[in-house]
């Protein structure tokens, strides 16, 4: 069956969730979508709960080799995000499994149950040779259910165990539940931590990231993490001109007070779905600035949403994005967040050995 043609869905508006909408994924055969048949004038629409399901997967190292990422090497023990911000470039990846980048990216969630496990059979092969992995470098490792299910936990367990370096980015103060493991991690020169932050207005940073901590507990979670000796840099990201651009010193100041020593921003990207889905969610929260907004990123882009081409795709082009760039180098400046973070450790690493290994000694 060849594809329908697609057609406007209805923008929802739900408590706690960003998308407004739930579009079949590209690569199904029929598409899914919602429509007005004027019996539910009125009346809001129904809960969405928030489901989560192992996944059986085969390994847990991916690997890459795009020149403008910043890591080769990175885990990510989950699929889907619940945090539920409507700009995650992670959106798209959803459809892979059948499911929508919209609001199934954020309540149809999936966990890798067996990733600590998968991790020590990789770090174990004889063949393997350590790099830096990155954790969290497509979902949060921190989002909500990671409180019960542990599984980031897991997998730094077992990179401490084989003083593997990592770092790892989220917008989460779980982090600080394993602020034992980062500790003694950064004590052996093994691991750094980034904290988004992308808004210091409570109102927006819900808007925008309904189900991610406040800025005052992520701002808490950088002054606690530094305190206990752990590298942290904040991430201004992404930067939205006309709706959180403004904020960029601001943000800088407060982080660097927390003690922050490095900074970096991306600006907003908006491939495949995430275009409809960012452009429904601002006109239904934002409406007064929408216009403005996306005519700014077009500047940004060569007249375009979005600009695939390396490194352009991170920062943008053209006069708006130069301004940004420009701001944010004098504010890292500023406010002492010109520093590098040391480099990690790669000397530490070797497989632990286990119960059996050795014979032991009989007095």
């Amino acid at each position: 069956m060849g594809r329908l043609a697609r057609v406007p869905t209805i923008p929802l508006q739900l408590r706690g969730r960003g998308a407004r909408s739930n579009a079949s994924g590209r690569y199904e055969s029929q598409v899914r979508e919602d429509f007005d048949d004027g019996w539910d004038a009125g009346e809001a629409p129904p809960a969405l709960r928030t489901v989560v399901q192992p996944e059986q997967a085969k390994t847990i190292v991916t690997r890459n080799d795009s020149p403008d990422v910043g890591f080769s090497r990175s885990i990510n023990p989950y699929r889907g995000c619940e945090h539920g911000c409507t700009y995650c470039y992670a959106r798209p990846a959803h459809a892979y499994v059948g499911l929508s980048p919209g609001l199934d990216f954020e309540t149809r969630l999936f966990f890798k149950a067996d990733a600590a496990r998968l991790l020590e059979a990789e770090l174990s092969n004889p063949r393997y040779r350590p790099e830096v992995i990155h954790i969290g470098g497509n979902t949060d490792p921190y989002q909500p259910q990671e409180r019960g299910l542990g599984v980031t936990r897991g997998v730094i367990e077992v990179l401490v165990r084989f003083r593997h370096p990592f770092s790892v980015i989220t917008k989460s103060a779980l982090i600080l539940r394993d602020l034992d493991l980062l500790a003694e991690a950064a004590s052996l020169g093994l691991t750094r931590a980034a904290i988004s932050v992308t808004s210091l207005d409570r109102k927006l940073s819900r808007s925008m990231e309904p189900r991610a901590a406040t800025p005052e507990r992520r701002i808490e979670a950088i002054r606690r993490l530094s305190d206990a000796g752990v590298p942290v840099m904040v991430m201004f990201a992404p930067v939205i001109p006309g709706l959180n651009d403004h904020e960029m010193e601001a943000v800088l100041a407060r982080c660097a007070e927390a003690g922050a020593k490095g900074a970096g921003y991306v600006a907003l990207r908006l491939p495949l779905e995430i275009k409809d889905l960012f452009r429904e969610w601002l006109e239904s929260d934002h409406p007064d600035r929408a216009a403005r907004v996306m005519s700014l990123v077009r500047q940004m882009r060569g007249g375009r949403d979005y600009d695939v081409q390396w490194f352009k795709r991170m920062k943008g082009e053209g006069p708006i994005a130069e301004l940004m760039s420009q701001r944010f180098a004098a504010a890292k400046r500023r406010y002492g967040l010109t520093h590098d973070l040391p480099p990690l450790d790669l000397s530490r690493f070797r497989v632990p050995p286990k119960a059996g290994d050795q014979m032991e000694l009989f007095g």
